[in-house]
């Protein structure tokens, strides 16, 4: 996640999320520390959800795990069929 999001933007781009999900993964992951939420004192009021230095972190590591699925795991769907 490149900056920070609005909830709207967030449930967007993943297809098929519900906003309750969201919503209660969005806490998990503030309450782990992998995400700040900032409010704006504005009206409407507006919401941003950003990673923190340890979500960026973790993002990395996903990153490089998607990675090596996408290399290895293709390749037992194929041997498989």
């Amino acid at each position: 996640m490149d900056g920070p999001r609005r909830f709207s933007e967030i449930l967007d781009a993943v297809p098929g999320l519900h906003d309750r999900l969201l919503s209660e993964r969005l806490k998990e992951l503030e309450n782990e520390g992998l995400v700040a939420r900032r409010v704006y004192p504005e009206t409407p009021v507006r919401i941003e959800y950003e990673l923190t230095e340890k979500g960026r972190d973790l993002e990395r590591v996903v990153a490089e795990v998607q990675h090596w699925a996408d290399r290895w795991l293709a390749g037992l769907t194929r041997a498989a069929h």
